[in-house]
């Protein structure tokens, strides 16, 4: 396993329970991943070292947990030198790497999204959004580690944006060109799917909560919490997820030269049109993963291992009913600039709790103490028969943990939950 954060603690939790793995290596890993699995001292983003070690100690299968080594290629090295892995191929993974490409294939395809310009001219782009409806949607085009995406409320927000991104490069390469396009609202959810180049199934629904501060206020971050399964999308939504959005894309692909195989994510917009697609990216969600794999009970290298082969559509998933929610805990001034090595109390008394996961992201062992080594530091995850349970439990178990500047959102599923209200009251009012 490739990554060090709480998706990959999730993974390596999850994989850990399949009668069909003996041994899971992670690279780099975090000091949670360290008690169900081997960590390993090399980076994620050197894939020859990665390689080496592979082919040296006949690893049977590599997952990538991140979207950057994907993006930049690792399956396309390991392929050439005859070590098996999970993730989709350069030329696939542009559907992140490039939000252009992306746009430009869901234009070809058909699938909706969002009515969008690109430019890399910046008096092209300002004259644009002088003239555009507000908000607007400025968009890196390349990977901004969840950062590249402005929601401008006005033009004077949006002309800032797009100078800081192609003028001042602030998000480096990232930034050779932007996506200008139109803001779409209502509701926002995640789907996630595990392809195999021409076919794919359909995980469960989550929603993921972007911004560092309660009431979505606040800058974005890679993501303060989840839960699953969100209730604004029923059956008959996802069904029109899968046909009118993922199976005209993988076929698009296909045609490109470029089948995807590996986990497809869509970031979709519960549209009074529709669900529309806000973003792809090619790798599980972090933190839609901890919020997702608790809640499933089929065996998850035997999906992979199915994907891999081409058969994904033969192997059934099956679900458990319970309700998920995760908590992100942060360090203070996270997403900007924050202090590590912080003592992490109040770990010990959980593992014991029923429905109640911790996975580790920023944590390391120093000694015999657990500190604090980045912005993301633990995922709390309860489960319960319903999501006001799950929450629950997740906010119990989180106020248990302690570190100097903990700052985490106490909203979690707040929409959901008012969704679900509004519905009890409607159903009363009918009687």
């Amino acid at each position: 396993m490739i990554g060090s954060g709480g998706r990959e603690h999730a993974l390596v939790w999850k994989l850990a329970q399949s009668p069909l793995v003996k041994k899971i290596f992670v690279a780099p890993g975090n000091a949670g991943i360290d008690e169900i699995a081997e960590n390993l001292p090399l980076a994620a983003d050197k894939p020859v070292e990665l390689a080496d070690f592979a082919q040296s100690s006949r690893i049977d299968l590599t997952i990538v947990g991140p979207e950057s080594p994907l993006v930049f290629g690792i399956v396309d090295y390991f392929q050439s030198r005859g070590l098996k892995i999970f993730g989709p191929t350069k030329a696939a993974a542009r559907l992140e790497g490039s939000k252009a490409f992306a746009k430009t294939i869901m234009e070809r395809t058909g699938v909706p999204t969002a009515r969008f310009q690109v430019f890399r001219d910046l008096k092209e782009a300002v004259a644009t959004i002088e003239k555009a409806p507000v908000p607007i949607v400025v968009k890196a085009d390349g990977l901004a580690a969840g950062k590249g995406v402005i929601v401008a409320k006005d033009r004077e927000e949006a002309v800032k944006a797009v100078t800081g991104i192609l003028a001042d490069r602030v998000f480096g390469e990232a930034g050779g060109q932007v996506v200008i396009e139109e803001c779409l609202s209502g509701e926002e959810v995640s789907i996630l799917a595990i392809a195999d180049g021409a076919h794919c199934i359909l995980l469960e629904s989550s929603q993921d909560h972007k911004r560092a501060f309660d009431g979505d206020q606040g800058p974005n971050t890679g993501g303060m919490g989840a839960y699953s399964p969100v209730p604004m999308l029923n059956g008959s939504g996802i069904e029109q997820v899968r046909k009118k959005i993922f199976e005209p894309v993988l076929k698009g692909m296909a045609k490109e030269g470029a089948p995807f195989t590996g986990v497809l994510y869509a970031g979709l917009m519960l549209t009074s049109d529709g669900p529309k697609v806000l973003e792809f990216n090619v790798r599980f969600g972090d933190p839609e993963a901890q919020a997702v794999l608790p809640r499933l009970k089929s065996d998850l290298m035997e999906l992979i291992l199915a994907a891999m082969k081409g058969e994904i559509h033969k192997v059934p998933v099956a679900w458990d009913s319970k309700a998920s929610a995760c908590v992100v805990l942060a360090s203070a001034g996270y997403p900007g600039k924050y202090d590590v090595g912080r003592v992490i109390t109040g770990l010990a008394q959980l593992k014991d709790l029923p429905d109640t996961l911790v996975f580790h992201a920023g944590t390391r062992r120093q000694g015999d103490r657990l500190t604090t080594s980045g912005g993301r530091i633990l995922n709390v995850v309860g489960l319960g028969n319903n999501l006001e349970k799950a929450l629950e439990k997740a906010y119990q178990a989180a106020d248990q943990i302690q570190f100097e500047g903990k700052q985490c959102r106490r909203d979690i599923g707040a929409h959901a939950l008012n969704f679900t209200r509004q519905g009890r009251n409607r159903e009363i009012a009918k009687r």
